[in-house]
């Protein structure tokens, strides 16, 4: 096992950064509350530390009162563990898959993006409502054809992820 441990090299974890958590799956234990399990993406984060439910509705915020790995409880975790935290004061309805737990005040969610995008086809899916299209020099388009560059402003619930992002543009290729 040895000679496994020093050919693999151990993955570099983003213990700096502030933490972030995808919610997975969310349980309601009896007498404990509710747990919201998911993989660490960045950061760490110790019981008793305050987090913020991210969802674009109201963010809210809440305490870590436990946390548990592979039915060991542990008094922090950090980037790379799928893990399991219980949440003071939390109901089971009032989370689910897809919100985030995060650092207060380290992210923002968005429904609206502005994108350069090179269009390579004439067939491209966009998951929201295109509110504009503009060509290089900022003017209006209504059509949009194979090898085009345009920016376009698309607003969609589903563009909760640029939660990462902490700004109101991103640019991107289709």
């Amino acid at each position: 096992m040895e000679a496994v441990a020093d050919y693999i090299p151990i993955p570099q974890r983003q213990t700096e950064l502030p933490f972030l958590c995808a919610i997975e799956y969310v349980f309601s234990i009896t007498v404990r509350g509710t747990v919201a399990t998911g993989r660490v993406e960045r950061g760490t984060i110790r019981v008793g530390e305050s987090v913020e439910v991210v969802d674009l509705r109201d963010t809210k915020t809440t305490i870590i009162t436990g946390v548990e790995m592979f039915q060991k409880i542990l008094d922090d975790t950090l980037a790379g563990d799928n893990v399991g935290l219980l949440l003071r004061g939390v109901q089971k309805i009032d989370i689910q898959k897809g919100m985030v737990l995060a650092k207060p005040g380290s992210i923002t969610p968005h429904t609206k993006l502005e994108a350069l995008a090179s269009i390579l086809n004439e067939d491209y899916d966009v998951t929201g409502k295109v509110t504009s299209i503009m060509n290089d020099k900022d003017d209006e388009s209504k059509k949009v054809m194979p090898g085009d560059r345009v920016k376009m402003v698309v607003a969609s619930i589903l563009f909760f992820l640029l939660y990462l992002f902490k700004t109101d543009s991103i640019s991107f290729k289709l």
